[in-house]
């Protein structure tokens, strides 16, 4: 996707200013112009730009005054120096000081804009390397395919809303992977190679959310020691992922609005708007249209974000999912613990995992998985592993005949129990009482199976 970059010029000769305002305009990017030095500082201080254009002479200070008053107080936008053949050196003792680069006149409107490219194209690269390690730091697996159909129905509708650039709302309960799916969405998009920025709106303070959205320059309130990029300009080319987008305060709804309408944003303490190319995927978990009847949610930006709609089904309505998860989890956990041993899950285990009804649906799967693995003895989740929430609750069956129906804790833990007795017998019988074969059959330890016939003679 094409970036709009803020440009300031900085030059004492209005056609070279002119001639670079139209040509760069041409390309998209916005332009301001100053005549002088100092006033250029004033700007640079006070709004946020991505390049400054300087000539290294001027009327008042030169640009490599400018360049260092700016660096002094923390401005990060990148110096393209202009100057005359004979003063090439200056211009590299200007980039030693933290110049990006420098143009020679007369200048080519072309070789500017290849500039400009660059230090976009810099940007984004910067941006996929943050994610990559991401992705690498948290070593990520492809996860499984989904069986159940209503997973199929869901990933069907994010295939087809991928393609396009409308905003898009995610709903479901807490846990249930809606921004595993923004993230899927991003990646099969256009913007796939564009950065895609996530917030939580509920976890930042009430007081630095609009700075966090839209940016502040320097000294827009205590503890502003240095201008600083918003989310939008993070995100601009790319996608912006709000998650629980329910939890922002109304006045913020109205900024969050008039940025998605008008494509522009205004960081705090700055008279300069900047146009943004970002597309909005959002997500909550609370009831939206009751917020809005409740007028706890404004309706037009309700409206605005409901353009595309994706509910997340709760875990416990996809079970033919579980399954495959249960191995998925299994395999990432033990990854990201370090645990260099295959792990297997206990078919009595498996059975209650499957029948557990995931109130905090895939994480709280994803959480219990992690707890099981660094409890388990020879490479084998058992029982015993789990939580009292997953070992000892009411769990529903599965199928119209099991609607319903309720199995209490004591019947549960005896027909596990029996359920269990029932598997290492049999698997004792077909491996003609060969203990080490019925426990490979089995999927656990030999220590594990001793242990287990020991229980049953108890």
């Amino acid at each position: 996707m094409t970036r709009s970059l803020r440009v300031l010029v900085v030059d004492d000769e209005p056609a070279i200013r002119q001639v670079l305002r139209s040509q760069l305009e041409r390309y998209g990017h916005q332009v301001d112009e100053r005549g002088e030095g100092k006033p250029a500082v004033t700007d640079l201080l006070g709004n946020y730009y991505d390049v400054c254009i300087c000539d290294m002479r001027l009327p008042d200070i030169g640009g490599i005054d400018v360049l260092r008053q700016a660096r002094a107080e923390g401005v990060e936008t990148a110096f393209l120096m202009i100057t005359a053949f004979a003063s090439v050196s200056n211009a590299i003792g200007a980039m030693k000081l933290g110049a990006f680069d420098y143009l020679t006149k007369p200048l080519r409107a072309e070789d500017v804009a290849h500039r400009l490219q660059h230090i976009a194209d810099l940007d984004n690269l910067r941006a996929e390397n943050r994610r990559l390690r991401s992705i690498v730091d948290h070593e990520e697996l492809e996860p499984p395919v989904s069986v159940s159909s209503i997973m199929r129905q869901v990933e069907a509708l994010a295939d087809r809303v991928a393609r396009t650039e409308g905003t898009v709302l995610i709903t479901g309960e807490s846990g249930t992977g809606k921004s595993f799916l923004a993230k899927n969405i991003h990646g099969r998009s256009t913007r796939s190679d564009s950065s895609f920025i996530q917030v939580n709106c509920g976890a930042i303070p009430e007081q630095l959310l609009e700075s966090e959205f839209f940016g502040h320059v320097k000294g827009a309130f205590t503890g502003a020691d240095r201008n600083k990029k918003g989310l939008f300009h993070e995100a601009d080319g790319g996608t912006l992922f709000l998650d629980e987008i329910s939890e922002l305060p109304i006045g913020l709804q109205v900024k969050l609005l008039h940025a998605i309408e008008e494509k522009e944003v205004r960081a705090v303490g700055s008279q300069l708007a900047r146009r943004v190319n970002v597309r909005i995927l959002a997500a909550t978990n609370r009831d939206m249209a009751e917020m809005v009847s409740q007028g706890k949610f404004r309706e037009d930006l309700f409206y605005r974000l409901n353009v595309l709609h994706i509910h997340m089904p709760p875990l416990r309505e996809r079970r033919d999912d579980l399954p495959a998860l249960l191995k998925y989890f299994v395999a990432l956990e033990s990854m990201r613990l370090g645990l260099d041993r295959d792990f297997v899950v206990d078919p009595t285990a498996e059975e209650v995992l499957t029948r557990y009804s995931w109130p905090g649906n895939l994480r709280e799967l994803q959480n219990v998985i992690a707890r099981a693995l660094v409890l388990a003895d020879d490479g084998c989740v058992q029982l015993s592993d789990l939580p009292d929430q997953v070992s000892r609750t009411e769990a529903v069956g599965q199928g119209d005949t099991d609607v319903g129906r309720t199995i209490t804790i004591g019947n549960l833990r005896q027909q596990v129990r029996e359920f269990e007795q029932g598997l290492i017998k049999e698997a004792i019988d077909q491996s003609e009482g060969d203990r080490q074969r019925a426990a490979r059959r089995l999927g656990i330890g030999l220590s594990t199976l001793y242990r287990k016939l020991e229980d049953m003679n108890t």
